[in-house]
Formats: structure tokens, C-alpha cells, sequence
């Protein structure tokens, strides 16, 4: 984004600290970081052993690059949400890309004098195989911009809702760019990964499972996806992003059962293992 197009627009809009949490990401992280450098009024990448570069190219564009050790998603997001210095915080993943479109109609919102919102949706534009799924999970509009008083992040390993003493919403309609999953495997890795994670979550809630529960579960999710959300608009994308999340709720309540048959003993050992 050319910042001398809006000079006015942007001295009167609300500073933003924007956080990237990363780990191995050199493939797709300076994407990212080129859509928000130079925008957003601080830069934080927060880094967990990266290993392939990514940590260099952070150091290209960030304002400051933290390197630290994995909690889980929840306590990373957390650290580093203590970091950001600005009362509007923008958090990044680092397969996203803010749009030029989108960039603007922040400008525009966060220079409101009577901005009543704290918490700021924008549409997800996520891109399976080269296009955009339009329908159901992954086409919901996420909150990805607040404002920091009061804000956290559940202390969760994976699926870390943030949490606001209220939320008073907004929605923008220019879409942030989604890019989660590299190829076939990785979709399929991830979701397993996120699936035991889920698991381990539930069990520490006290939650219970069986196999029957997690097969009936599976056929649930995928008639919610691809009926109920309307999936099938999104054509073989959508079946397919179908399957997948019930593949998804079925390893989550398997592997939550599975952790009920494992000897105490051995629980932390099976787990640690699973999600290499």
C-alpha cells in the first residue's frame, strides 16, 4: 500500500500494533509481513525454533522479532499480546495477507471519532487449490482486530478464542486472504494435528468419548458443512472440505477416547509422540 495516498486518513486513524506468531514459515511469512510493514504502526513476529529462515526474513520487515519457546497457541498469543504497545492490536497469522481494499477500510473505520466497536471481523478469504472456498468453516469472517483493554486469549493449545470483558462488534467487507494449507498432505496433516490437540483440550475439561460418538459425530459435521452451510455451492472444494472436516471430528473424539484407554503412565508419552 502506497502510504501517501491517504495522509490525512492516516493521521487521524487509531494506531495499530500488529503480532505474527511463526514457526518454520519462510515459504509464505514475507507475504504476510509485506501487506502490514509500513502500515501498522508496530510489528511484532513471534517466533517458536524456527529452523528454515524464517527468523531472516522476520528481521526484514518487523519492528521487533522475539524468539521463544512453544506453549501452545493460547499462551503464545498471549506473550505476545503483553508486547504490543498500541491500544488496537491486529492478530496475524502467517499464511494471511491484508489486502489493499482491506487496509483502507480499516484506516477508514479506526479514524472514526465516535468508533464505538472494540472488536473487528473481517471476511476470510481461504484458498483451497487455487481458489477461495465461499461456504461454511473456513469462509466465516474472523476477529482478528481489538482493542487490548481487557483482551486475552483463552489458555488453549489450539483453538484460542480471544476473550473481551465485552464485545461490541463490527464487521468490514474487504476480505483478508487465507492461504492455510500448502498442499493435500498438509490439509490433511493439520487437521489431524489440530484434531488431537482438540482432544487433549477436551479431556483436561473432563470430556469423555467413544468410537460410536466419533463416527456418528463425523457424518454430523459433514452434513452441517456441506448441507446445512452450504458447502456444495463451493463444488468439488466443497465435498472435499467436507470429507475433510469429518475426518476432523472423527480423529478429535478417537483420539479422545484412545487417551481413556491408555495406562496413566503412558498418557503424556502417547500424546507428545502423536503430535510430532
Amino acid at each position: 500500500m502506497k502510504l501517501w495516498k491517504y495522509p490525512i486518513l492516516l493521521a487521524m486513524r487509531r494506531p495499530i500494533s500488529c503480532f505474527v506468531i511463526t514457526c518454520n514459515e519462510a515459504d509464505r511469512i514475507e507475504q504476510c509481513l509485506q501487506s502490514v510493514a509500513g502500515w501498522v504502526d508496530e510489528l511484532l513476529v513471534v517466533d517458536s525454533g524456527s529452523t528454515d529462515g524464517t527468523l531472516e526474513i522476520a528481521r526484514k520487515y518487523a519492528d521487533r522479532v522475539y524468539e521463544t519457546d512453544w506453549p501452545g497457541f493460547g499462551p503464545q498469543r498471549n506473550r505476545a499480546l503483553e508486547w504490543c504497545e498500541h491500544d488496537w492490536v491486529l492478530s496475524l497469522d502467517a499464511d494471511e495477507v491484508v489486502t489493499e481494499a482491506l487496509r483502507h477500510e480499516v484506516d477508514t473505520v479506526l479514524s472514526e471519532p465516535n468508533l464505538s466497536a472494540n472488536f473487528i471481523k473481517f471476511p476470510w478469504d481461504t484458498y483451497l487449490f487455487g481458489a477461495p472456498l465461499k461456504h461454511g468453516r473456513y469462509a466465516t469472517p474472523q476477529g482478528k482486530l481489538f482493542e487490548k483493554t481487557g483482551a486475552r486469549f483463552k489458555d488453549r493449545s489450539v483453538h484460542e478464542t480471544l476473550l473481551l470483558p465485552e464485545y461490541r462488534v463490527r464487521t468490514l467487507k474487504s476480505p483478508l486472504i487465507h492461504h492455510s494449507w500448502r498442499d493435500y498432505q498438509h490439509v490433511i496433516e493439520k487437521h489431524l494435528k489440530y484434531g488431537v490437540l482438540g482432544a487433549g483440550e477436551k479431556e483436561k475439561a473432563g470430556r469423555k468419548s467413544t468410537i460410536v460418538y466419533a463416527f456418528l459425530r463425523s457424518i454430523v459435521d459433514f452434513l452441517h458443512q456441506y448441507v446445512i452451510r452450504r458447502g456444495f455451492l463451493d463444488g468439488q472444494r466443497g465435498l472435499l472440505m467436507a470429507v475433510i472436516l469429518s475426518q476432523y471430528a472423527f480423529h478429535k473424539y478417537a483420539a479422545l477416547w484412545s487417551f481413556g484407554q491408555t495406562p496413566p503412565d503412558d498418557k503424556s508419552v502417547t500424546k507428545t509422540a502423536k503430535l510430532k
